[in-house]
């Protein structure tokens, strides 16, 4: 069957760059052999969407696209430029140096397998990616790149529709500035709660709390931790169950910040209330905490719904994964998930941008 491409790879993040730069070394041509499509209107990825005062010095480390560094990109004394402006930039200039050429702005809306008189067909040898605004990409391969931003979670508690104040994610958080004055309960216990309960908690009242007991760690997070952290996470996806959080492996890293927001009472956690009322949140035993806002940092979900037709999910509720990284989908070998699972981080996107790239091309080849 004729194809419009050997591989599309959804999403130009990190892992989606990274997966065009090793397609490119690979001997495959952007726009010919394969194509990268993205939903954002610019360079930049989910960063592009991040709060104003993440900046380069809160945020967690970024890693080094691979053929090109994030500190060359940099001007002198930009420690503190918002991460929304300095890794778009860098990505935009990673895009241009190595020609990528990404398509914007393309959503993919579903992607199916058809048979030649396009019927459904159990594996058949075309993927069809239907978008918003490119018609029907047809392709052998697909490398996944979309990741999480796009799919905030927020957990059901009984009350939260009569809830009379503002109920916002972290997705949505633009400044603590516009909390001043209102009591802020915060629930969640990653890395995005603790640092927007200590901005909020600088101009307002908070409460903090979290599913269960957070885990602080003073010591920094070496290379052994950060193996064993991914090995984790690995183990999950490769027996088809969801991949967990991140800072429930890792724990919470105390740095000079959190002290100081621990030593004003902020960290002072409370466990999940039992339902919401209107005016604020209430507990098992009867206690009480009146709010006008509660934010959810409550995390992210993989998004893939649009992959939906192809019927990846297992019984486990995740999708099981195969390959040296665990990229490949034990299903189906010629879909690849990257930033999924171990690959959910800067330095396993570059990693799973590889894997994804060298597999996909030899499977592709052989058959």
């Amino acid at each position: 069957m004729p194809t419009d491409f050997d591989i599309l790879v959804i999403g130009a993040g990190q892992a989606g760059l990274s997966a065009g730069y090793h397609l490119q070394r690979l001997g495959l041509r952007p726009e010919q052999d394969f194509l990268i499509v993205d939903h954002a209107p610019g360079p930049g990825g989910a960063w592009q969407f991040r709060w104003p005062s993440l900046t380069l010095t809160t945020v967690n480390r970024v890693h080094d696209l691979p053929g090109m560094s994030f500190a060359e990109t940099l001007p002198p004394g930009s420690e503190s430029a918002p991460a929304a402006t300095a890794v778009p930039h860098y990505y935009e200039l990673y895009e241009k140096r190595f020609d990528l050429r990404v398509r914007r702005q393309v959503s993919v809306t579903v992607v199916c397998d058809r048979t030649e008189d396009g019927s459904p067909a159990e594996h058949g040898p075309v993927l069809n990616a239907e978008t918003d605004s490119a018609g029907t990409i047809r392709v052998r391969g697909l490398i996944n790149g979309t990741g999480t931003w796009e799919h905030p979670f927020i957990p059901r508690y009984r009350g939260a529709e009569t809830f009379a104040g503002r109920q916002l994610h972290t997705h949505d958080y633009r400044t603590a500035a516009e909390f001043a004055g209102k009591h802020v309960v915060v629930v969640g216990g990653g890395i995005s709660a603790v640092q927007l309960l200590d901005e909020i908690s600088q101009v307002t009242s908070t409460t903090w709390v979290t599913r269960t007991e957070p885990i602080f760690r003073d010591a920094s997070f070496g290379p052994e931790d950060g193996r064993a952290a991914v090995a984790k996470v690995e183990d999950r996806v490769r027996r088809g169950l969801p991949p967990g959080s991140v800072v429930s492996v890792t724990g919470l890293r105390l740095d000079d910040r959190l002290r100081a927001a621990r030593d004003r009472g902020v960290l002072h956690r409370l466990p999940m209330f039992e339902h919401i009322e209107p005016d604020g949140v209430r507990w098992a035993d009867g206690s009480f905490q009146q709010a006008d806002v509660i934010l959810w940092a409550t995390g992210f979900r993989s998004a893939l719904d649009h992959l939906a037709p192809l019927r990846l999910r297992g019984p486990g509720g995740g999708i099981t994964m195969t390959g040296r990284l665990a990229t490949q989908v034990a299903a189906d070998p010629r879909i690849h998930l990257i930033g999924y699972g171990p690959s959910a981080s800067t330095i396993g996107a570059n990693r799973a941008g590889r894997a994804a790239a060298v597999e996909l091309t030899r499977y592709l080849a052989a058959g």
